[in-house]
This record gives C-alpha cells, sequence and structure tokens, in this order.
C-alpha cells in the first residue's frame, strides 16, 4: 500500500522533505508515505494509511484525484476523500483497507477495465464548445440543457451547496428571479484534471427586491467534473476572485455578498461603457470602450477648480451655442506619480462624432479623446477629500504590485453625485488607474 500511495501522490509530494514525519518516529516509512498500524484484528488486520504534505506541497483544490483499486485482496473505493482547502495548511488522506474475495476482486477488476474503456470515448474538447454554446443561456428563457447533468450533480460555492440536479436547477432559477443576472463566459478550457473543464465568467447583478436594487458583482472560475462513465458533468465548484476562502460555508463569502448590499446613488445619465473582467476584493479590473471628455486645468484630484468652466461649455458656452446633454461622472485626473498635474473633465455623450464637436471658446478648455482601455476601479462612498482619494490610490497601487499588474503613473477620480444634493454616505466616487495591460488566462 505505500508504494501504491508513493507513486499515486508523488506528483504532490515530490521535493518535499521527509522531515514532516518526524514527529511519528514508529511509522514505517517510503519516501514521504508512512503506513500507521491503526489495530490489530486477527484475521481482517485492518489498518489506516496517512499521508502528509508540506504546506508548501499542498494540492490544488481543483486537482482531481484518480481513484484506483488495489489488487491482491485489497481495494481503495472508488470515492476518494478530496479536501477543499481555503489556505496551504499541513493535511492528510486517510485511507482504511480491508480484504475481499478473489472473486470480488476479478469482478472489480473487470469493471475496472469496461470504465476505464468507457472513459476513453469522453470527447473533452467537444464539451468544452458545448460549454461555450450553453452556458450563455444559464439565467434566459432557454436555460441550460440538464441532459448534460447527471442527476447527482454537486454544486457549490461559497456559500451555497446542492448535491443533486432539481437542487443545481433550483439555485439558478432563484437567481434568475432575484437578481436577474448578467452572465458573461470570457473561456472555457481543460486546466486541472483530465475530466476536468474549468470556466472564466462575469456576473453583474441587481437585487430587484431592495428598494435601491444594489449592484452585485461576482467574477471567477468554475470547474466542472466530468463523470467519465456517463460524459456527463457531475459536480461544479465555483472560485470567487473576492474572497481568499472560497469553502462552503465561508464567512468571508457571506460577508463579500453583504457589503454589496450597502446603497449607492448612481444617477440614472449616460456613462462612458465599460466591461467587468474581475473583481477582487479591493478593485475591479475593467475595459473601457473609447470615450471623449472636455476638460480644462484643475486644482486638486479632489478639487472643483475649473468645473463651471467644463460645464459652461456643454451648457452652451461653445462656438454653435449648442447645449449638450449631461453625463457622468466627472472626472478629476492627475497625469504624474505625484498627483500634482491635475485636469477635470466631463464626459461627452457617446453618440457625438468628434468631428461635429462645437469649438469651447475659452481658450483653457479642450476636447480630448480618451483611448479607453484596462482599469482598476476601487468604489467608495463618502465625501471624496484629498486625503481620502490619495490614500485610496496607494491602497489599490499596493495591491496592483501584489497581484503582478503593472500599473500607469497618476489615477482618476470619478465622482457620480451633485454634493450640494446627495448625502455623503450614499455618493459613489471611484478611484481609477489605468493599467499597461491586463489577460484573464
Amino acid at each position: 500500500p505505500s508504494a501504491f500511495l508513493y507513486d499515486e501522490y508523488q506528483p504532490f509530494i515530490s521535493n518535499s522533505s521527509p522531515s514532516s514525519l518526524s514527529k511519528h518516529p514508529k511509522s514505517a516509512k517510503l519516501g514521504n508515505v508512512a503506513t500507521y498500524p491503526l489495530r490489530q484484528m486477527a484475521a481482517t488486520a485492518q489498518f489506516s494509511l496517512q499521508i502528509p504534505f508540506p504546506s508548501s506541497h499542498v494540492p490544488s483544490s481543483s486537482s482531481s484525484v484518480a481513484s484506483r483499486r488495489l489488487r491482491q485482496n485489497t481495494h481503495i473505493p472508488k470515492t476518494l476523500f478530496r479536501p477543499i482547502l481555503s489556505r496551504p495548511t499541513n493535511w492528510a488522506i486517510r485511507m482504511t483497507l480491508s480484504p475481499v474475495d478473489q472473486k470480488q476482486a476479478s469482478s472489480d477488476s473487470s469493471s475496472d477495465s469496461d470504465s476505464d474503456k468507457g472513459s476513453n470515448d469522453v470527447d473533452m474538447a467537444k464539451l468544452v464548445d458545448f460549454l461555450y454554446e450553453d452556458l450563455p443561456h444559464l439565467f434566459d428563457e432557454r436555460g441550460i440543457d440538464r441532459t448534460a447533468y447527471d442527476d447527482y450533480v454537486q454544486f457549490r460555492d461559497p456559500i451555497t451547496r446542492h448535491d443533486d440536479l432539481d437542487g443545481y436547477l433550483m439555485n439558478i432559477a432563484a437567481l434568475k428571479h432575484l437578481f436577474r443576472p448578467k452572465f458573461q463566459l470570457h473561456w472555457a478550457k481543460q486546466v486541472t484534471g483530465s475530466y476536468e473543464i474549468t470556466t472564466r465568467w462575469t456576473m453583474v447583478m441587481r437585487f430587484i427586491i431592495l428598494p435601491w436594487q444594489p449592484e452585485l458583482v461576482f467574477t471567477g472560475t468554475s470547474v466542472m467534473g466530468v463523470n467519465p462513465k456517463t460524459g456527463k458533468f457531475c459536480s461544479h465548484a465555483d472560485y470567487w476572485d473576492s474572497v481568499s476562502n472560497n469553502q462552503f460555508f465561508s464567512p468571508e463569502g457571506l460577508w463579500d455578498v453583504i457589503q454589496q448590499l450597502r446603497i449607492y446613488k448612481t444617477p440614472d445619465r449616460e456613462t462612458p461603457k465599460y466591461e467587468i473582467l474581475k473583481r477582487t476584493a479591493v478593485y475591479e479590473v475593467r475595459k473601457y470602450k473609447p470615450f471623449m471628455v472636455v476638460e480644462t486645468t484643475g486644482d486638486h484630484l479632489a478639487g472643483s477648480g475649473g468645473f463651471s468652466s467644463v460645464t459652461g461649455y456643454i451648457f452652451g458656452n461653445n462656438t454653435k451655442t449648442e447645449v449638450i446633454s449631461m453625463t457622468t461622472p466627472v472626472f478629476t485626473e492627475a497625469k504624474d506619480p505625484e498627483l500634482s498635474k491635475v485636469a477635470i473633465q466631463v464626459v461627452l455623450p457617446l453618440d457625438k462624432d468628434f468631428s461635429n464637436l462645437p469649438e469651447p471658446i475659452e481658450d483653457d478648455v479642450r476636447l480630448k479623446k480618451m483611448k479607453g482601455g484596462f482599469a482598476a476601479v476601487h468604489k467608495f462612498s463618502g465625501k471624496p477629500t484629498e486625503e481620502i482619494t490619495r490614500e485610496k490610490e496607494k491602497v489599490v497601487r499596493s495591491c496592483l504590485v501584489r497581484d503582478g499588474l503593472s500599473a500607469k503613473p497618476g489615477c482618476l477620480l470619478a465622482r457620480y453625485n451633485d454634493p450640494t444634493r446627495t448625502w455623503s454616505s450614499i455618493m459613489r466616487n471611484e478611484v481609477l488607474i489605468w493599467l499597461e495591460d491586463f489577460s484573464l488566462d
């Protein structure tokens, strides 16, 4: 058994130190695998096996552990315990072996051979293509194809768990009824096990039963397990980018949901178009489409100097005396690392043609095309003072360094509300930092 387990888990424990077993000096060892006598019982001689893993070599929670059978009068059940870990810790797998007669072993061998033969017929590439076609219908009237799932498909995310297809579909229906989700599939491919497909997605939804209808955003990956016997999906595990503990039940996951229920007052006006690619606990990564602004020199990042000049342009102080629709947000952009060179900007309607826009009358007011691109955005409420804004910028930039993302100098403060007509507790403000590049792979 020790030799079998050593071969089975070698990919996980290679290069790890046997010193982790030193607290069990009486155990029989083979490399990094040890057998521990549990008890001696006359004819059965039952015992267990324990495999310690150093914290630096913990298998991924999405790793598949192949189920095999030991011959010569012993067998391991096909379904092995696979822990789901929220952080690297020392852990072990224990398995109890018991004798079986030769007739049963022979039958099991034949059954396994048939199973292995059937599993080779699973076309994983075809299932990937199926998910690209099927998952976009997760929350629309058509819905997903339930025939592609086992009756006892297991679903879990940080706050939800179901162990059959009916519960799985009920969860989808509840989300559809209460939140009106918009689901976007970014990609699907094999990343982890031979019979697992990983998808990356974004889901944006509104909790419509609350009067202020808060927007909730979740991004992450799903690991879809495939039953090699049936070729159907037998498990679905969601991993949110915004929490580190993705186990069920995760208090961190529940708190992440509760925090998104807070009130933000967002005016019903046109705003630059963007797509949310990833949401962490601190910031969102958005991909902005190009947009246009009218700008002039400002005084401070959180100041309002120059605001009357740019709003004067859209209210008719231009060469055509044309009144242009008001949009949101109002940007103040600091273009240098010290955040000292500031411009204040008002976004222009997206249906305007830059070449046909009227020219500003004031000399220090100018029109500008914004290229768009990838940005890390942190949303917060309250009055955006200079001190608070700069502190938010530092926090976001620190997280970007931690996450290995390259940020451009400077930042933008986006203010969505009229400060004279909005309670500070429900104001929507955002600090935006442009990124050099970003990839979801």
